[in-house]
C-alpha cells in the first residue's frame, strides 16, 4: 500500500471514528443529564458513569464499523484493551477537566462535558488505532 493510500485509509477511519463518537457524545450527554438533573447525582460521579456508557457504546460500533477490517481474534480481549486505555483516558481526562471547567471556571456541566470530549478525542483515536485495533 502506498503512502497516499495509507493516508486516505487513515482519513476514512478518522471520519468513521468521529461518526461513532458523535453517537457516543449523545449517549454520554443524555446519561449525564439524566444522572445529574434527573437523579441529582454529583457531577463528577455522573460524569464517570456517563463516560463509561459512551465507552461501551463506542467500542461495539468501532468493532463493527470503524475497525471492521481488523476484527480477527478475541473481541473480549479488544474490549478489555479499549476499556483499559481509551476508557481510562476518557474517564480520567473527563473528570479532571470537568472539575476544572465546572468548579474552577464555573461553566455549565453540559458545555464543560462537550469540551472535555473534544479534548480526549484525538488521543483515543490514536490509542485505538495503534493498540486496541492494531493492524497492518
Amino acid at each position: 500500500m502506498t503512502g497516499r493510500e495509507k493516508a486516505r485509509q487513515a482519513g476514512v477511519r478518522w471520519l468513521k471514528f468521529n461518526a461513532v463518537g458523535a453517537g457516543g457524545v449523545a449517549v454520554q450527554l443524555a446519561t449525564l443529564a439524566v444522572l445529574r438533573a434527573g437523579l441529582q447525582v454529583d457531577y463528577l460521579v455522573a460524569t464517570t458513569l456517563a463516560v463509561e456508557a459512551a465507552v461501551i457504546h463506542n467500542y461495539f460500533w468501532h468493532e463493527r464499523f470503524t475497525w471492521l477490517d481488523r476484527s480477527a481474534g478475541s473481541s473480549l480481549a479488544r474490549f478489555a484493551k479499549f476499556n483499559l486505555t481509551t476508557g481510562m483516558f476518557s474517564i480520567v481526562g473527563n473528570v479532571v477537566l470537568m472539575r476544572g471547567f465546572v468548579a474552577g471556571a464555573h461553566m455549565n456541566y453540559l458545555l464543560a462535558n462537550v469540551l472535555t470530549i473534544a479534548t480526549c478525542s484525538l488521543l483515543n483515536f490514536l490509542v485505538s488505532d495503534w493498540f486496541v485495533f492494531e493492524g497492518t
